[in-house]
């Protein structure tokens, strides 16, 4: 099949997962098209099946703001002409549906048919989309979509719950790549982060205030109580500043370190012990699928779509948003029983296998080839 593929190119959980499909996809020998207005992060390989076309988008002096969904529309359009796509794969709904709206209407003037998929991410619907500015935007795009997707049960039904929708949407949970994550650990790495074998706890995100960072510096102080340990914080963002004279106040700096944005995320988790992730909430919580692939136990809320990922008792353990206290308790009783934390770190892994890439790229073949022409069907799938 030939895929269009239109994303947010950055380090976001939608960026990642569009991007990582596109390239699971070339994989499997179909012709994929990223559609935005940088190379995506992790579009990091070369593969022949692989194609990136920038949005350019014109500035002129007319405009405060530059259009950016008029020139992605545009773009869809001669990519869509130019290279004969079958399909278009959107991902976060604002702009990328309601442009793929557009598009889809332009080449149907020029008697083409592009059926549209978009995959709900999160913020997309529980922040961005219920803005009364956008909210009728998002809901006549969603339901313009010829196939609507979203990546954990929760958010389909905050989704239903929040906008009139009238088509079915299906569950495609986020996935990872096991075989990446799942690595030796580089003992000398180790040793350079924690030389006195001191428990490694790590934490990822974007540091925006709905991933409540400044309670992962709180846990780590109390974890620090206990027992000697360290803290890799990865991303960037602008609670970044608050963290770091939290951890002047709470006197645990010297045991804190920023590492910033990081591509090769797995040679980090693979020599972590704990992963914190004390959000607001998650549409699915992908950092932390990738911690357990990585043979790591979880700590996080309950918040949103993690109680599907991180099951409590088993591969982590769960708290109310805020429980600053209890994830602390959590983390210490994990981190003091080797024999507990092993337990958890195996199950941790085994509930990974099961979101794994290889199980989940199937399913959306399947879906593409509900929208793709019985000529596609017999050439590519």
């Amino acid at each position: 099949m030939r895929i269009g593929i239109v994303c947010y190119p950055t380090f976001g959980g939608s960026g990642v997962l569009a991007t990582e499909l596109g390239k699971a996809l070339a994989d499997k020998g179909h012709s994929v098209h990223f559609i935005t207005y940088q190379q995506p992060v992790r579009l990091n390989v070369f593969n022949a099946n692989i194609y990136y076309h920038e949005v350019r988008v014109p500035t002129y002096p007319l405009f405060d703001y530059p259009p950016y969904e008029v020139a992605l529309s545009s773009t869809m359009v001669d990519v869509i002409l130019h290279h004969d796509l079958d399909l278009l794969h959107v991902h976060y709904a604002i702009p990328h549906a309601s442009a793929a709206y557009m598009a889809k209407q332009i080449v149907a003037k020029e008697g083409k048919n592009i059926p549209v998929i978009t995959t709900l991410h999160g913020t997309d619907i529980t922040l961005v989309g219920k803005d009364k500015t956008y909210a009728p935007v998002v809901t006549f795009s969603i339901n313009e979509s010829d196939a609507i997707t979203a990546v954990s049960a929760n958010l389909r039904d905050e989704t239903y719950r929040s906008f009139k929708i009238k088509k079915e949407i299906d569950v495609i949970h986020n996935f990872v790549d096991v075989a990446r994550f799942s690595k030796k650990p580089i003992d000398a790495f180790r040793r350079v982060i924690a030389p006195n074998n001191e428990k490694i706890l790590v934490h990822a995100s974007n540091f925006r205030k709905v991933k409540r960072v400044q309670d992962v510096v709180k846990i780590f102080a109390k974890v620090r109580k206990e027992m000697p340990a360290k803290l890799l914080l990865v991303g960037d963002g602008p609670e970044r500043p608050a963290m770091e004279d939290l951890a002047d106040a709470l006197g645990v700096s010297d045991d804190v370190r920023f590492l910033g944005k990081q591509e090769q995320m797995e040679e980090i988790l693979v020599v972590s012990d704990l992963f914190i992730l004390p959000s607001e909430y998650e549409s699915f919580g992908l950092a932390a699928l990738e911690a357990m692939a990585a043979h790591m136990p979880v700590i996080s809320t309950n918040a949103g779509g993690l109680p599907e990922v991180n099951i409590h008792g088993k591969t982590g353990f769960l708290a109310d948003v805020g429980d600053v206290e209890s994830m602390s308790a959590f983390a210490i009783e994990i981190l003091s029983d080797p024999e507990k934390h092993a337990q958890f770190k195996a199950q941790a892994y085994e509930l990974a296998c099961t979101f794994d890439i290889q199980n989940v790229i199937p399913v959306y073949e399947k879906l593409y080839s509900r929208f793709c022409t019985m000529e596609c069907e017999k050439v590519n799938i």
